[in-house]
């Protein structure tokens, strides 16, 4: 079976910063992709994450390059927790 890839739209009220990052980006919404394999040899079809994806810049910000970039997901979701508990 072949791998697959998710997407989400998150969303961050305020600047975050994630490991690897130069600079804080703003706030605003941003899509993720999820790359995630088939785990084998389960009765049920499940999946396992292999890898994640930010797209920069933000949904709807106009800019001459656009980039994606690897993030690990726990980070992102501290990330998310953490916007969430500030606003």
């Amino acid at each position: 079976m072949a791998n697959r890839t998710t997407q989400a739209i998150v969303h961050f009220k305020n600047a975050f910063l994630l490991p690897g990052f130069d600079k804080p980006q703003p706030a605003g919404e941003y899509r993720v992709d999820h790359d995630e394999e088939p785990i084998e040899g389960v009765s049920r079809l499940a999946w396992h994450r292999v890898g994640s994806f930010i797209h920069l810049p933000g949904i709807g910000v106009k800019m001459s390059t656009h980039q994606m970039v690897p993030i690990n997901a726990a980070d992102l979701d501290a990330a998310l927790e953490k916007d969430n508990k500030t606003s």
